[in-house]
């Protein structure tokens, strides 16, 4: 008696361990991915509750920030479903608002280049300015230049010619010697403040983030004279006005060893995975693997090509703990984009509540 319910207590435990890495864990096998949908909701799993619990969600969830610099930022968020997570990421690609290049104004462009390739390269072009500061420009309003104001319009200029280079050698066949302003980067674009904007803007350099991007090359009497008009969007409306030039995330890996891996065998386990995620360890004169880092493995599954290799090591991802990495195109600092997109990602949330309140009481 006491011998069977000893083998219906360990087959239960077992069970439940399964269980749990069913709800918690992503697992890479070798002719597949198992458990890659979130299967914890109330319900579906007897013996666990799963009902929403705000304290339960506080106490989980985190955000560690990993690295941050003035371009890029890496960062850690934990306890939460894939769905908010993706929300967040598609939030940051395409609804944190920035200023852009919308409208050009081209009085001259005697270039090769034409004006609608011209405008579209101008368009893309990366500008620093805090969008924060300013307003949306009414949709309805006509584009016309005179139309501009100070409170939802940045105004830049481009005005440049080519000409010979009287100091130039007779023998040579340089452009850059035989010619002067005979590119045009976008360090060329100058600020033209309007109304108050150079008061209130003294402290910003308003223009380009990058100045070596090249727009055009010019020859000898050719010459651009163009105005642009910078206005508030959304990536959504167009890509200019998306402030990430990447904006994505991936599970944290995690690499279980089944059984002790030693010698030349684990030298190759090593070799299967990217550098600093298996490390070898002296024990007793013999070289064992040991997981090291599993946050820098890339998941290639190269491990599961060895057949004396692949039922020796566990693949997984962590289901609720997602690892983002956000590079800014310059317009804002990384950290800033975040707290912007969280922001947004709120007013969502709020204007869902109101719409379902207002919707109860009708």
């Amino acid at each position: 008696m006491w011998a069977e319910l000893s083998r219906l207590l360990g087959k239960m435990a077992a069970t439940m361990k399964n269980v749990e890495e069913i709800r918690s864990r992503v697992i890479l096998g070798e002719f597949g991915v198992k458990n890659v949908h979130t299967s914890d909701f109330p319900g579906n799993y007897p013996g666990y509750d799963d009902t929403w619990d705000m304290q339960k969600f506080q106490k989980n969830f985190r955000i560690d920030v990993v690295h941050l610099d003035e371009s890029s930022m890496e960062f850690d968020m934990v306890g939460i479903d894939a769905a908010i997570a993706n929300a967040f990421r598609r939030i940051l690609l395409a609804e944190v608002p920035t200023m852009a290049i919308e409208k050009v104004f081209i009085y001259n462009n005697t270039s090769i280049v034409q004006d609608e390739v011209l405008a579209h390269r101008l368009g893309l072009i990366p500008i620093r300015a805090d969008p924060r500061l300013f307003e949306y420009r009414n949709a309805g309003e006509e584009a016309a230049e005179e139309e501009a104001s100070e409170i939802d319009t940045i105004q830049l200029q481009l005005k440049i010619k080519c000409s010979r280079n009287p100091r130039a050698s007779k023998e040579s066949s340089d452009p850059r010697e035989l010619y002067l302003n005979h590119m045009v980067y976008s360090r060329d674009i100058k600020w033209v403040p309007i109304g108050n904007q150079a008061d209130v803007f003294a402290d910003s350099s308003i223009g380009p983030v990058h100045d070596d991007i090249l727009i055009a090359q010019l020859r000898p009497g050719q010459e651009l004279d163009i105005v642009m008009h910078c206005v508030k969007g959304i990536g959504k409306d167009h890509a200019k006005f998306s402030p990430v030039a990447t904006a994505s995330y991936r599970l944290l890996p995690e690499i279980t060893l089944l059984e002790q891996v030693e010698g030349e065998k684990a030298e190759r386990l090593k070799r299967c995975f990217s550098r600093g995620v298996i490390d070898l360890e002296d024990v007793n004169g013999k070289k064992v693997a040991k997981v090291v880092n599993s946050r820098l493995d890339t998941c290639s599954r190269e491990v599961l090509r060895h057949d004396d290799l692949k039922n020796v090591v566990k693949l997984g991802r962590v289901r609720d703990h997602f690892i983002f990495t956000v590079e800014s195109t310059g317009i804002l600092p990384p950290d800033v984009l975040v707290t912007e997109a969280i922001k947004v990602l709120m007013a969502k949330c709020q204007r869902f509540l109101n719409e379902l309140d207002s919707t109860d009481m009708k």
